[in-house]
């Protein structure tokens, strides 16, 4: 039940009927009267949702249909080879299920200009500034010496003794 429900195809089903409806509700969009910007931005971000859907459906099947699959036909392990085989298949599912966590970035750079722009003034404005500020922090300053009389009277005294 855990396997094929709970981290299977039940988080699909949602995901995937959720963008569906969300898909649906902006596509009427057009018949409300709201300023075209707001329109623009909720078409993007309905955009974004359909492509992050679109990803976890394509990273979380095979495992799930992998995790089904052991379920009712184990390998035993008297047996290396499949054994070995069975193994191997799994880790690299599981990689890929982990690339789901990661891709969401990936996906809003490529796919909304938005996301780029406050990706930029974040990156740049924000920690490029701060980061120069923290590492490349020079006193250029130039202060005058006050003492430069304390300092020859010093010297004349020395060159005395």
């Amino acid at each position: 039940f855990f396997y094929p429900v709970l981290t299977g195809f039940l988080p699909i089903a949602i995901a995937s009927s959720f963008s569906i409806l969300a898909y649906h509700n902006v596509r009427h969009i057009v018949r409300r009267q709201l300023p075209i910007v707001r329109r623009k931005l909720d078409q993007q971000m309905t955009a974004m949702v359909l492509m992050r859907v679109i990803a976890f459906v394509c990273l979380a099947s095979p495992y799930s249909g992998y995790r089904i699959y052991v379920t009712n036909f184990p390998t035993s392990r008297s047996m290396p080879m499949a054994y070995a085989i069975g193994r191997l298949i799994q880790a690299i599912l599981t990689s890929v299920t982990m690339i789901n966590y990661m891709i969401s970035f990936y996906l809003f750079t490529m796919f909304s200009s938005r996301f780029r722009r406050q990706m930029k003034f974040v990156l740049v404005k924000k920690c490029w500034q701060q980061w120069k500020y923290w590492c490349c922090c020079i006193n250029n300053l130039i202060e005058p010496e006050n003492n430069i009389e304390t300092h020859n009277i010093q010297m004349e005294s020395e060159e005395n003794i």
